[in-house]
């Protein structure tokens, strides 16, 4: 009888974590690491640099789930027409994103384009708008699930019918995302940026049932991040955050600050470390470090909510790696400042 009320504990958290990640949408706690997901407006977006690729992993909820979230993205954007645009250039860009959990396999893949373009306005601020499209998979095994029809009195027996109005266990939709951006440059040690994005623009419908079962169309997501660069000497440069997000009746906020130390003297060796903090879910240290233009950062979400009291106090780490490169020896074609050792 314990083992029946546990396992059903344990559903119920499962429910409410696959409801919390729906109305969340794909996200990482590196945020900033991961450029391209928060907003198209980001793609080429590089002061010091000519393309900038990157790689993001998460786990989550390792102590609730026997399968738990595995979040998983690869993107690059580079900057074009740099000759072509007086104070001016476009970004291009694409992103790969995959999400695994549960013992349905529930898995969502998703493959973006996207454009941008960034113009400089006076010395000191630049306007980006970026537009952004792909195509979304989501499925899920049903010969891994048992469902409450398939309960005989002492187990869940799977040669029983289950009943679920299931009409395809595959469903593909188009999917259009659009944000702004606004950079300020007050001085050469400090840099400002806040942009806005819109996901989901065209509100697919994603569901595994007939469209007379359900109406499962995803909402908008709206985001709204700010960030900031300030270099206090030759040894130290400060970088605070703070991100929005609210999709349907669920929102998150974050916001915290990195430090990167100049180890080598000439800036090509930094140590980062950094604390951030998602509202009312979990506190945020990060660790990382910068070799030769590539960047390598550990996160770790230590759940404070009261969640944490059914996942054994296990929360989520993330992995990101990025690394910045030019197309010619001689340099990028910068229009823009930028803060740098």
């Amino acid at each position: 009888m314990k083992k029946n009320i546990k396992s059903a504990l344990l559903l119920l958290v499962m429910f409410v974590a696959a409801a919390y990640a729906k109305a969340q949408d794909l996200h990482f706690s590196q945020y900033f690491n991961a450029p391209l997901l928060i907003n198209p407006a980001n793609t080429g977006f590089e002061p010091d640099a000519d393309w900038k690729v990157g790689v993001n992993y998460r786990n989550q909820w390792a102590g609730v789930l026997n399968n738990p979230y595995k979040t998983m993205s690869a993107w690059g954007d580079a900057q074009l027409f740099n000759n072509r645009f007086e104070n001016g250039w476009v970004g291009a860009g694409f992103a790969l994103l995959k999400d695994v959990a549960g013992s349905g396999d529930l898995s969502s893949t998703k493959v973006y384009g996207s454009l941008a373009y960034h113009q400089m306005l006076g010395y000191n601020s630049l306007l980006s708008g970026g537009f952004g499209i792909g195509a979304v998979n989501k499925r899920i095994d049903i010969t891994k699930l048992t469902f409450n029809n398939q309960w005989n009195g002492k187990f869940f027996d799977v040669t029983i019918p289950s009943n679920e109005a299931f009409s395809a266990t595959s469903v593909w939709y188009l999917d259009l995302n659009a944000g702004l951006n606004y950079a300020v440059f007050p001085s050469d040690n400090a840099y400002l940026n806040a942009g806005i994005s819109v996901n989901h623009i065209n509100m697919p419908r994603e569901s595994f049932f007939s469209n007379t079962t359900a109406d499962a169309k995803v909402p908008m997501r709206f985001n709204a991040f700010v960030n900031g660069s300030f270099k206090l000497n030759n040894q130290w440069i400060i970088n605070p955050n703070a991100y929005f997000s609210m999709m349907s009746k669920s929102t998150e906020i974050v916001g915290g600050l990195n430090a990167h130390y100049n180890l080598s003297g000439d800036g090509t060796t930094q140590l980062i470390g950094g604390l951030y903090y998602r509202v009312k879910d979990a506190i945020i240290p990060m660790v990382g470090v910068v070799i030769s233009g590539i960047t390598a950062t550990v996160s770790y979400d230590a759940t404070s909510s009261s969640l944490g009291t059914h996942s054994q106090t296990l929360g989520a780490y993330e992995i990101s790696l990025t690394k910045t490169g030019l197309f010619s020896e001689f340099g990028s074609n910068v229009k823009c400042p930028s803060i740098k050792f």
